[in-house]
């Protein structure tokens, strides 16, 4: 039977400031992005035409309006976006270095993101879909972990394929044991994780990536993990293959939503091909396009705005 969504992501929703040069008077001026991981890889699902539904919270003021509207009209489906009275909606301040690397002020003391409660998750509405996909930011705090733990469970006990990014954002935890045990409960779950060089040598505490991917194969048997290396490229490790493609070189001015970029269009091929029977060469073909719309995005500010069309992601493929 064909289900209403091919993806249903869960987690934050937010807006993402990002630096846009200085005002007159010398000011660093900022400009508001609709951000936040889940949904910048439901956008990029959305443009390689598949269906999506995003579930989160936002707050009852502008910045909420805003957000609903941009992945309202990005085709992302809001009816299992929530809207908090109490507390505003998540900002975070994004500070980009010259190389194009950045850091993050978050305002979530509480956000509103974070106050998505477990008997507000639907488990009907979760079956409606093909693929659940999460992070770590819907399991900093208690609240909403329990919403997401409930979620992931409805996930697996419908045969839903549950993907998960975990995301690490250091200052948004109480502590990195913390980070690091949600993350394990993520891993326990998953049939696809992406993560990202630096994730992998903290969780694992193992310096090579191989190391560490094959601790968390052997400790947790993820069917397919998709390693992420920046500008160098990608890995995909899957049964005994690891597959790796380079990244394709642009000139980045910030790497918001790269990740993101690559985890959806990955995502993308796995619905599109057979899971439980993937080639080398399918696997090869999928991070070369991965790669290709992440490079794309970091020629762009924001994320779910900016998303490739397909016809660009092929274009940079050829040259």
């Amino acid at each position: 039977m064909k289900k209403q969504f091919d993806v249903i992501a869960m987690g934050e929703l937010l807006i993402d400031f990002t630096m846009n040069g200085q005002s007159e008077q010398g000011n660093n001026m900022f400009e508001a992005c609709p951000g936040g991981a889940p949904c910048n890889v439901l956008a990029i699902l959305n443009k390689l035409v598949k269906k999506t539904a995003f579930l989160g919270k936002v707050g009852e003021d502008q910045f909420g309006k805003l957000l609903r509207e941009t992945i309202s009209e990005a085709g992302i489906d809001t009816s299992n976006l929530l809207t908090d009275k109490e507390v505003n909606t998540t900002l975070a301040f994004v500070h980009t270095f010259p190389d194009g690397d950045r850091e993050f002020s978050f305002y979530r003391n509480p956000g509103a993101d974070m106050m998505l409660t477990e008997d507000e998750v639907d488990e009907e509405f979760i079956k409606k879909a093909e693929l659940f996909h999460f992070g770590t930011l819907s399991m900093t705090h208690e609240g909403v972990r329990k919403a997401t733990k409930k979620a992931l469970k409805a996930a697996k006990e419908n045969g839903l394929l549950v993907s998960f990014d975990p995301n690490l954002r250091p200052p948004l935890w109480s502590s990195l044991e913390l980070a690091k045990e949600q993350m394990e409960y993520g891993f326990s779950y998953c049939d696809i994780l992406k993560i990202s060089d630096n994730e992998i040598q903290f969780v694992s505490g193992k310096e090579d990536y191989d190391e560490g991917i094959r601790y968390l194969q052997d400790t947790y048997h993820i069917p397919l993990i998709l390693l992420t290396m920046g500008k160098d490229g990608s890995r995909a490790y899957y049964k005994d293959m690891c597959v790796e493609r380079k990244g394709k070189t642009v000139k980045a001015i910030e790497t918001t939503g790269a990740g993101d970029t690559f985890c959806g269009s990955s995502l993308n091929y796995i619905l599109e091909h057979d899971f439980e029977h993937l080639t080398e060469e399918q696997l090869g073909e999928m991070l070369s396009f991965a790669n290709a719309a992440a490079a794309l995005i970091t020629t762009r500010k924001g994320a779910i705005r900016s998303m490739p069309e397909k016809e660009e992601v092929l274009k940079l493929l050829e040259e």
